[in-house]
């Protein structure tokens, strides 16, 4: 007997509509994910983690910058656990303001609010049994993190508007490219959540700190794209030294949008030159025989193109990192006391040592 769509209700269509977004992305990325988490020593060291989280209820903190690969490790984390057959929903905290993201997350009544015209469930039903990724998490209004907080610790909630208590089942995994310390510091982020979402933490490096696994991101987007827009491109020695270079601030999205650019212009002379520029810019010299990064030579004195302020801001720039790097090398690397001696907030110290590239090494302190 065939299913008509006319015989069923809103609510019901609605699911019937996610659950099989949520079905066709999953068999995409979960395609991915094995061969994507398991080429680098990097990426393999996240997937023993992945391996020995998934079939727990474990809320699980990934951390990294944009673009990462967040959502991958997030997916695989689902793929690999007892809720694979069920609902994966991912909710973008920092995409809806505060009063439609609590209607998005717990959904709300008929009436609830202007234009409230229907009852209408949120991400937390939808994935009830299943799994909840709320990507930047740091980025939720403090009202909505008292919320979440009841949620996680006693599996129940009201829908907007509503007085009916709604008990789920539903494992939670969050994701931010911010400093959620720095974030606790300020009183942005409540520290009852930190601790209750942040049970396991996962930190996924980024492109640059892995560069081994360019070439193997490469080949794959490559591939994909090809079979999307049926077109064949080969990349030249030139445009692959030039990718593993460069220093991809975007990360692994940065490298996607490329190569998908690259495909469907079918023009890898202008990427190269792309990517030389880029690579000007941020001053590295491309290696011609290893196609490793070389730091620049020091020039004998100022370009004579640049101008007196660009000379006086770099020497600044250069200034506050040299005192910066002593204060923190003088009390151990304890980021609290050198943002005492140095009398500013711990806020900006964080700001200024991630303009600076300054970033404590293995076994220094980072309290």
């Amino acid at each position: 007997m065939a299913l008509s769509f006319d015989s069923l209700g809103d609510q019901q269509v609605q699911r019937l509509k996610d659950l099989v977004d949520s079905l066709l992305a999953r068999e995409g990325k979960e395609a991915e994910s094995p061969r994507l988490l398991e080429q680098t020593s990097a990426m393999r060291a996240i997937r023993e983690i992945i391996d020995q989280v998934a079939d727990t209820n474990a809320t699980v903190m990934i951390r990294g910058e944009s673009g990462v690969g967040k959502d991958l490790v997030a997916r695989a984390i689902h793929a690999a656990s007892p809720r694979r057959e069920h609902p994966f929903v991912k909710v973008n905290c920092a995409a809806l303001p505060a009063e439609l993201l609590e209607s998005e997350l717990f959904g709300h009544e008929k009436g609830a609010f202007t234009g409230a015209y229907r009852r209408k469930l949120g991400k937390f039903e939808f994935a009830n049994t299943g799994t909840l990724f709320l990507d930047e998490i740091g980025e939720l209004p403090l009202a909505l993190q008292a919320k979440l907080l009841h949620v996680l610790q006693d599996h129940e909630f009201s829908r907007v508007g509503g007085r009916d208590v709604i008990r789920v089942d539903t494992r939670v995994l969050a994701s931010t490219n911010r400093n959620l310390e720095a974030a606790l510091a300020a009183g942005q982020f409540r520290e009852d959540l930190y601790y209750r979402l942040n049970v396991v933490e996962i930190h996924v490096p980024p492109l640059r700190e892995r560069k081994e696994e360019i070439p193997v991101l490469v080949s794959h987007f490559q591939e994909k794209f090809q079979r999307q827009y049926r077109r064949e491109v080969r990349l030249s020695a030139d445009i692959m030294r030039g990718f593993t270079e460069y220093a991809w601030p975007g990360n692994v999205r940065e490298l996607e949008n490329t190569v998908r650019r690259l495909v469907v212009l079918a023009n890898g002379g202008q990427i190269h030159e792309e990517i030389l520029a880029r690579l000007q810019a941020n001053h590295v010299q491309p290696s011609k025989a290893t196609g490793t990064e070389e730091p620049p030579a020091p020039p004998s004195s100022p370009e004579p193109s640049m101008g007196l302020r660009e000379i006086a801001r770099r020497a600044a720039r250069e200034a506050e990192r040299r005192v910066i790097k002593e204060t923190l090398d003088r009390v151990h690397w304890n980021r609290t006391a050198t943002a005492r001696l140095l009398k500013i907030s711990y806020k900006t110290l964080l700001t200024k040592m991630a303009e600076c590239g300054l970033a404590a090494k293995q076994g220094q302190r980072k309290s």
